[in-house]
């Protein structure tokens, strides 16, 4: 078959590189790193309200929120664990909707999403806050804060999918925080978004409960999970939150037929033993398929583990050799820019078809979603 591998110019690639704004060390975010508003707002998260979904009413004027896994009681005038949801007067709103704290365009391989439209750029939102409280947060100045905690502008779903595209992206994604918790905001704007021809992208823990994402399913063509340890006991120590609805969250996503990738966040002592990364790839394996991509990570010191190191390339590296050996056909290295288990190769031929240094692809070899070289379907959605 015909080499179908597609090099750019050493000055596209830097073009490419400065028009992004690219940094070479952890993917996180800025607030309004693309706009820059002139009247931004703070402490002012219940201005404006819009009624919540998946919730019931209980007595004494309390509301069950129904969301994720948390299932907060909620009494009169108080919020729940996420902070993004109050009770008033015996109406559960959010308090978050058309408020986004991060407004930012990336390149998809940053979510990380790297078997979705490789090359491309994603419209990224986020608002205020997390149902997490991972010890690890690298944008834990966003996610462990309220609205009133933090700036925000209001945009409607409408005006977010038309700067979207605007700004030539092909995809919306919501990332930085946890989509969970402004569940409204963001179904409302993935539906504008499929309706004008977008893809949509949704990055997150896993949390969410079985028939709110259902009804997101519907709108979304790919999800990237964060499977950030496989016991119980991480979840619980590191994270204050639980293994169980994650797995149900990717065997839902997987029996939905959506595009599924996996982040596994390797942290020296707490979740980078050989038995636990073979556990997960295993499972991984024999419940979501061995085509599922799966990215081991480098954690970097951050908000409360700065007493740990980075994890050794070494680590990665092992853990890398497991997963292939269990039998996934894509897995990865990630933040470490340079490194060559960064780029995808056919588990067929073996032959590179992606190449990519850290978030930039400078050559690629896929062809109606087909390696280039030995014709074997490569898993994803190529355009």
């Amino acid at each position: 078959m015909k080499n179908e591998f597609l090099p750019i110019s050493r000055r596209d690639f830097l073009k490419k590189s400065v028009s992004r704004g690219l940094k070479w060390g952890v993917a996180s975010c800025s607030l309004f790193s693309i706009l820059r508003p002139q009247n931004s707002h703070s402490g002012k998260g219940a201005e404006i309200l819009h009624e919540a979904q998946y919730y019931r009413k209980v007595p004494n004027g309390r509301v069950q929120c129904e969301l994720c896994f948390r299932g907060c009681d909620i009494s009169e005038g108080k919020r729940g664990f996420c902070r993004n949801r109050e009770n008033i007067k015996g109406v559960l709103y959010s308090v978050v909707y058309a408020k986004p704290a991060a407004l930012q365009i990336d390149p998809i391989e940053k979510e990380p999403s790297f078997h979705m439209i490789p090359g491309t750029s994603i419209f990224c939102t986020a608002t205020a806050s997390c149902n997490f409280r991972c010890k690890f947060c690298h944008n834990w100045h966003l996610s462990q804060r309220s609205v009133d905690e933090i700036p925000y502008i209001q945009m409607s779903p409408e005006e977010v999918v038309k700067k979207a595209i605007e700004r030539g992206c092909k995809t919306v994604s919501f990332t930085y925080s946890e989509p969970t918790v402004f569940y409204e905001y963001m179904l409302d704007i993935v539906k504008i978004a499929k309706e004008k021809g977008l893809k949509t992208l949704y990055h997150t823990n896993g949390s969410i409960n079985h028939d709110p994402l259902v009804s997101l399913l519907r709108y979304m063509d790919a999800v990237t999970v964060d499977l950030k340890a496989f016991t119980e006991r991480f979840y619980q120590e590191i994270s204050s939150s639980m293994l169980e609805p994650v797995l149900h969250t990717l065997k839902t996503i997987k029996s939905y037929g959506r595009h599924l990738e996996i982040v596994n966040l390797v942290i020296p002592t707490l979740n980078d033993s050989p038995e636990e990364i073979r556990e997960m790839s295993l499972w991984i394996k024999t419940n979501l398929g061995k085509s599922t991509p799966l990215h081991f990570n480098r954690f970097f010191p951050n908000y409360k583990l700065t007493h740990l190191p980075p994890t050794p390339i070494e680590t990665l590296e092992r853990a890398y050799k497991i997963a292939k050996e269990v039998g996934l056909e894509y897995v990865y290295i990630g933040n470490v820019p340079g490194h060559e288990m960064n780029s995808t190769f056919c588990p067929r031929c073996k032959k590179k078809i992606i190449h990519r240094t850290h978030f930039l692809v400078s050559a690629k070899a896929i062809k109606n979603g087909k390696c280039g070289f030995c014709g074997s379907p490569i898993a994803g959605i190529w355009a």
